[in-house]
């Protein structure tokens, strides 16, 4: 495998020095991810410093170590560890001469990052370089941009933030060709003064595109003027996506087809593209014009691209789907439990009106955090949706879901349990045979954990 950096690439892009030669073929901070020939940065945080775990890092086999203070190991010696994984991750992006995509938005970030991915790697197999998890921060995309081979055609780097200025100085660090927002939603809220500061905060990530780049806005969201006015600042080729006339790449028409899937007819700038897909969902037909936009403005192969979204059935935690074995059959687990903001919610538990009338529809919402003073007044206002889906039993979990459940009673059969643990115990004396069961909240909720427990007697399924 050819080697990634070598000691002394590194020790130029840091402005270090190297106390010996040697090459990696991965870049972590956290000493147990580290595998063979992997360079181990020694980050100090507030409440950790990763030079504790160097020797565990050499044991697992790193190669070498970006540190402050000298180790008995090939290491690089800088004076700020944080600042040389930045210095490195810019040395990547400016050895690199591919393609450079940013993607940030209130929802659907993750999702459409992968399914991009997915899209891009049938015509560039094993060239596609994308972050990893929801390393979006201002750790993970350094780290994922000193992560990218030389010689990669695409890279695919999503970014997010909780506070205004956050998105510049990643989109400064990650210099996008094509800069995408997914949608502004009230995610965040509790740091912002209204929806229109998290649109202005998320059109940061245009003032990195790079000259001659292409900023891609939603169509159909009530901010599409503000962001392309911010974008049109940089002097950015404008393109949009969405359902509504006017979007460059746009959902025509949609069939939904017998077995659950849909079929889409899409306007992609002067041409049509015809395509089926198993995500059925608005918010996932939504994210695919998202991909596509991205692949047209990248050179990409379009038809190739709608191929991959149409084996796409969901990722761990947004929108895949299992069986639990439950009696003589078996219930059906839609696993949305990675986080959660009015936005996202709303569209989950939207989809849910498309599954057949003839099974029992359980949710099991827990909290949506840091959305401010308005909290209670978010969470009531699913009651709605609750509604038009035709739920038959809501299982909600957490302080701030007891205003939902004040709402909903006497409308719709609804329990409430503190945490992820009594919702465990609940949705295992409730889930019946064919039930079809939602679990989605924050992530720091602890959902997955029921999840978890389901999947561990269940196995996997497509739509």
């Amino acid at each position: 495998m050819k080697a990634l950096w070598q000691s002394e690439a590194i020790a130029k892009a840091v402005e270090g020095k190297a106390s010996a030669h040697f090459s990696v073929r991965n870049v972590a901070f956290d000493s147990r991810e580290i595998r063979d020939r992997d360079l181990f940065f020694a980050l100090k945080g507030a409440e950790s410093d990763g030079h504790r775990y160097v020797d565990v890092a050499f044991q697992n086999g790193a190669a070498g170590a970006v540190v402050m203070s000298p180790v008995p190991y090939p290491h690089i010696l800088v004076k700020d560890s944080y600042q040389a994984l930045k210095a490195l991750g810019i040395a990547s992006r400016k050895r690199n001469h591919g393609k450079i995509i940013g993607i940030t938005g209130s929802v659907g970030k993750t999702s459409t990052k992968e399914s991009l991915r997915l899209a891009l790697e049938r015509s560039a197999p094993g060239k596609v370089h994308y972050s990893l998890k929801s390393y979006n921060n201002h750790v993970g995309v350094p780290l994922s941009l000193a992560r990218m081979p030389e010689d990669s055609r695409f890279g695919i780097f999503e970014m997010g933030m909780n506070h205004a200025g956050e998105l510049s100085e990643l989109t400064d660090i990650v210099r996008p060709d094509v800069a995408l927002i997914t949608a502004i939603a009230p995610a965040h809220a509790a740091f912002f003064k209204d929806e229109t500061a998290i649109a202005e905060a998320k059109s940061e990530i245009f003032e990195g595109l790079s000259s001659g780049g292409i900023a891609i806005i939603p169509h159909d969201s009530p901010y599409r003027d503000l962001l392309t006015a911010k974008a049109k600042e940089k002097n950015a080729e404008i393109r949009s996506f969405g359902f509504e006339e006017g979007a460059t790449i746009r959902a025509q028409n949609i069939v939904r087809e017998s077995d659950g899937r849909v079929l889409i007819t899409a306007a992609v700038r002067d041409r049509q593209l015809v395509f089926s897909m198993g995500m059925a969902a608005e918010h996932w037909v939504s994210n695919a014009m998202a991909v596509l936009a991205i692949v047209d403005a990248v050179g990409g192969d379009l038809a190739l691209a709608s191929l991959a979204l149409g084996d796409i059935t969901g990722f761990h935690g947004r929108g895949q789907r299992f069986d639990v074995p439950v009696g003589e059959g078996k219930a059906t687990v839609i696993d949305e439990s990675y986080n959660a903001n009015p936005a996202s919610m709303t569209a989950t538990i939207k989809a849910l009106e498309n599954e057949p009338k003839d099974k029992r529809r359980i949710v099991l919402l827990g909290d949506m955090l840091e959305l401010g003073r308005n909290s209670a007044d978010y969470h009531r206002a699913l009651a709605d949706p609750l509604t038009h889906a035709e739920i038959d039993h809501v299982l909600l979990v957490g302080e701030e879901m007891k205003a939902l459940a004040q709402d909903l009673a006497g409308k719709i059969t609804c329990d409430w349990v503190a945490d992820a643990g009594q919702a465990k115990e609940a949705i295992s004396a409730l889930l019946k045979a064919d039930d079809i069961l939602l679990i989605k909240g924050s992530n720091s909720l602890g959902l997955s954990a029921v999840v978890s427990s389901l999947s561990e007697k269940g196995c996997a399924c497509s739509i």
